[in-house]
């Protein structure tokens, strides 16, 4: 045994505790631990059983991440868990592996290795390799299906979602639910199911093969999966492996299986998309540390909050917060947009109890939490203020004056502005240590990303409290510094204006958004915006005219789109129709619209290629996303990465822009760039630090 693993015994049962916290990671010692346990085991006849349970909070959450980085970038030996599986599989005295928490991962396949499983209802269990990149690679592919079936496993392994204890027992990956909710009633559950089977024959998981049929039985079910994995998780090479991992027990024997099981998830392992997803795991969680802000700050209690504005941003903001249990006042000005409002958060919460995403029960409880308001009456209690009216400075200012009238002492003033200053903001109060900037994302009860802007008076204990909010409303807090757009909007406005050039140039919608869809990204940029609201962005171009720089070229197509009430999906028209289910549907209308404003305006329409199209997309963002970081706006690089794939959609197997920039070689990107520099003007001159690491043949990342 190792410190990490720990054995006692109840009288004739064996009792193995991993005890590595938080998660019980199956890092170096975990496994070595285990198996010294098992071999002092087998040298004492007195044992009847042994059970297997996780010490702390739950079982084992799956191997260490932190090792699995290190093994794909080649810096150390690659380890299997497959002998340690063997040996609980081939005891002589029979393992009953006891389930908290979470069995995921390598968690689970350490448990499919025993003869017997039994959980707490709590608990879940999972293969979620694929969310980094891999497939599970010590026989997770082969003992699965021979205990839960084709169909049940194929889904884990290729979507890599969990399932709770319940469906686990109907599925046949455990044995039995054990009544109570803490470690201990689950320890005295195994000790007595232990009981209960000593003595008699342990099924050995990888002899089970009457779920396994026929290799024509499930034809369907694997091309169905495919299909499947081609359309939810685009480009991503691991979920396709799954499958046919999967597919290869019910064609080879185990052990066959097992070594073509090896060979793709070595495969997986070594691959780039591996890489960027384990660096965007690290990267989220690196987001949550900032520098001068100890873990010990204390935070501010939340237990009433209040949204103003009941506009598309303001309700999904209190859908949030309901969600996560807060009880949230709506407020507006007027009855009729209250009305809509509220009817719109009806709707989204209709939706999805069709879809099976929430519980009627859950609906009820959320909407009975959201309280709406005419009036300023009841703001003395509230603990947090989000401020969600139109991205007008004056309108925010004169909220925030009133805000400051009516709110108490300690009370967070917090502004979901996109693009205004915040310290302007601020100067309307008598508190500005109060104010901070909560940036949610379209839309506001789904999107995971969350802006936390820090104004130069925003006290720490507030910048803690939103941060840990981001987390208590599911989302991946981001701390940015006050600029125009801060970080994501700062990158995306570029990104947008070469959209919108491409579109004045001649390039299609439908070619422009395939190109990026085609690249990865969840939605296409024009598909995006319509989707915001093209009069959002049509707002913030208006405020913000004075901040143009002279002589520099600006878009002009979908201001006239606006001008004609073409605001997006939200009028049925924007770059795009939509039809009576709000799908989109090209429109020629546009198209010719754009040609004859073009002519106007004297910009030359072209043939535009697909490799073209991305790189004025793509290095516009890391260009922009380089001048952020010189200046200080994100505290790291990989908090940019953390943005764009939480806010943006940009895709997770990429690694985020300007981890994709290193892959390319920044030196390609900066002679990109250059080029663009000297055919499009001034709004490409390359950023001086993405000059400066390409001339140096360095890239954002020095370790990567």
């Amino acid at each position: 045994m190792t410190d990490l693993v720990q054995l006692s015994r109840d009288n004739d049962v064996a009792i193995i505790t991993i005890d590595n916290p938080p998660v019980n990671a199956l890092g170096p010692g975990v496994p070595e631990g285990i198996s010294k346990a098992l071999d002092r085991i087998a040298q004492d006849s007195s044992f009847k059983a042994a059970v297997l349970i996780g010490g702390g909070r739950t079982f084992v959450a799956g191997a260490d991440i932190k090792e699995l980085g290190k093994m794909a970038r080649g810096k150390s030996e690659v380890t299997t868990l497959e002998p340690l599986l063997l040996q609980i599989e081939d005891s002589r005295t029979p393992v009953i592996v006891a389930i908290h928490g979470a069995a995921f991962g390598g968690g689970l396949e350490l448990a499919m290795a025993a003869p017997y499983r039994v959980a707490l209802a709590i608990a879940k269990v999972g293969q979620p390799e694929v969310k980094l990149g891999l497939i599970p690679g010590a026989a997770g592919t082969q003992r699965l299906p021979r205990l839960a079936g084709i169909a049940i496993a194929v889904e884990m392994c290729a979507a890599g979602n969990p399932i709770s204890a319940e469906q686990s027992l109907k599925f046949g990956i455990i044995d039995r639910i054990v009544d109570g909710a803490s470690q201990s009633d689950l320890l005295a559950g195994a000790i007595a199911f232990a009981r209960e089977v000593a003595g008699k024959p342990a099924p050995r998981t990888r002899e089970r093969n009457d779920k396994l049929g026929n290799a024509g039985d499930h034809e369907a079910i694997f091309a169905a999966a495919r299909e499947a994995a081609a359309k939810k998780q685009r480009g991503q090479r691991a979920p396709l492996a799954a499958i046919s991992a999967v597919e290869a027990a019910t064609k080879m024997s185990f052990t066959e299986g097992c070594e073509f099981e090896r060979r793709l998830f070595l495969e997986c392992l070594f691959s780039e998309q591996c890489k960027a997803l384990i660096h965007i795991f690290f990267s989220e969680r690196e987001a949550a540390k900032i520098p001068d802000i100890p873990r010990e700050t204390p935070l501010l209690p939340i237990h009433l909050a209040a949204v103003v504005g009941a506009g598309t941003m303001g309700g999904g903001i209190a859908m949030a917060l309901a969600n996560a249990g807060i009880p949230v006042l709506l407020k507006e000005t007027e009855q009729s947009p209250l009305d809509r409002g509220l009817a719109t958060i009806r709707l989204n919460y209709e939706t999805s109890v069709k879809h099976g995403r929430f519980t009627q029960q859950f609906v009820d409880q959320r909407l009975a939490l959201i309280s709406p308001t005419l009036t300023y009456d009841d703001f003395a209690k509230v603990d947090l203020v989000i401020e969600a009216v139109f991205e007008n400075m004056q309108l925010k200012k004169e909220v925030f004056r009133q805000l400051d009238a009516v709110c108490k002492p300690g009370a967070i003033l917090a502004t979901n502005t996109s693009t205004l200053n915040i310290d302007e903001i601020a100067s309307a109060v008598a508190r500005p240590d109060a104010v901070a900037g909560t940036h949610f994302f379209t839309p506001p009860n789904v999107t995971r990303l969350l802006e936390v802007v820090r104004g130069k008076e925003s006290s720490r204990q507030v910048i803690a409290t939103c941060m840990q909010l981001a987390g208590k409303l599911g989302k991946v807090g981001v701390l940015v510094g006050n600029c125009t757009g801060f970080v994501a909007n700062r990158m995306f406005i570029p990104y947008h204006q070469q959209v919108q050039f491409l579109l004045e140039e001649g390039a299609s919608v439908e070619a422009v958004d395939r190109t990026l869809t085609d690249f990865g990204m969840g939605l296409g940029p024009v598909a995006t915006m319509d989707m915001v609201g093209l009069d959002v962005a049509w707002r913030i171009r208006q405020e913000h005219k004075h901040l143009h720089p002279a002589g520099t070229r600006q878009p002009f197509a979908e201001d006239r789109l606006c001008e004609l009430g073409r605001y997006g999906r939200k009028t049925n028209a924007g770059w795009y129709r939509y039809d009576e289910q709000r799908r989109a549907v090209p429109d020629p209308e546009v198209a010719e619209m754009v040609r004859k404003w073009a002519a106007e305006q004297g910009v030359v329409q072209r043939s535009t290629s697909t490799q073209e199209i991305l790189d004025r997309c793509l290095w516009a963002f890391v260009n922009e996303g380089a001048r952020i970081l010189e200046e200080g706006y994100a505290l790291r690089v990989s908090d940019i990465d953390t943005i764009f794939v939480n806010g943006y959609g940009f895709p997770a197997w990429r690694g985020g822009p300007m981890w994709y920039a290193d892959t390319v070689g920044l030196k390609n990107v900066y002679d990109r760039v250059s080029e663009f520099h000297s055919d499009f003007g001034e709004l490409w001159r390359p950023a001086p630090l993405l000059k400066q690491l390409a001339e140096q043949g360095r890239g954002f990342y020095e370790s990567k």
